[in-house]
């Protein structure tokens, strides 16, 4: 089951190995550069493929690869939503396992719900929510309860903390792999 698209059954962007995907050299250094500046060029791949030492074809192709593997979820700005007028929220909802894909398929359905995620957790679905105000905000949470028949809890943030998340990953090992983990 995957959260992102809310499908029992794999698609393109889930991963179907079972082990984990160890990343070389290239796919390293190409994912510093794309998680942290995407080069905004004519030629973005051109750039990467110029700072990585290979060609423009090379780089998109194995980000390609990637993101039809599922290692890249998605390529794409974040916008500070409170600073173009917008109001967000994080919710969680108890979903029974036998309902999970109805209810992420119906979460997923709402522009503006920006991304949800599976929790081991009593509250086993969380998902964020940002709209014009707090009332467009209450009309989709109300929304997806009616129509799935479960609540989630509404939690509007009291203070925004902005957490700046790379994952360094040119380095040979990280604190894991030199743990023995």
């Amino acid at each position: 089951m995957s959260a992102k698209t809310g499908q029992e059954t794999p698609d393109k962007h889930m991963r179907l190995e079972s082990e984990p995907y160890i990343p070389d050299m290239h796919d390293r250094r190409i994912l510093d550069i794309i998680q942290t500046g995407f080069p905004l060029e004519t030629r973005p791949y051109a750039h990467i493929g110029a700072a990585v030492g290979l060609s423009e074809e090379e780089v998109f192709n194995r980000v390609r690869l990637m993101r039809e593997r599922g290692y890249i979820r998605r390529i794409g700005a974040n916008f500070d939503s409170l600073k173009l007028g917008f109001k967000s929220t994080l919710c969680a909802a108890k979903v029974p396992e036998n309902r999970l894909a109805e209810f992420i398929r119906e979460v997923n359905s709402h522009a503006g719900v920006t991304h949800n995620y599976l929790r081991n957790h009593a509250y086993n679905v969380w998902f964020t929510v940002i709209a014009k105000d707090m009332n467009a905000i209450r009309r989709i949470v109300d929304d997806i309860a009616q129509k799935t028949g479960i609540t989630a809890l509404n939690l509007p943030a009291t203070a925004i903390y902005k957490i700046r998340v790379d994952f360094p990953l040119e380095r040979e090992h990280n604190a894991y792999t030199d743990s023995g983990i």
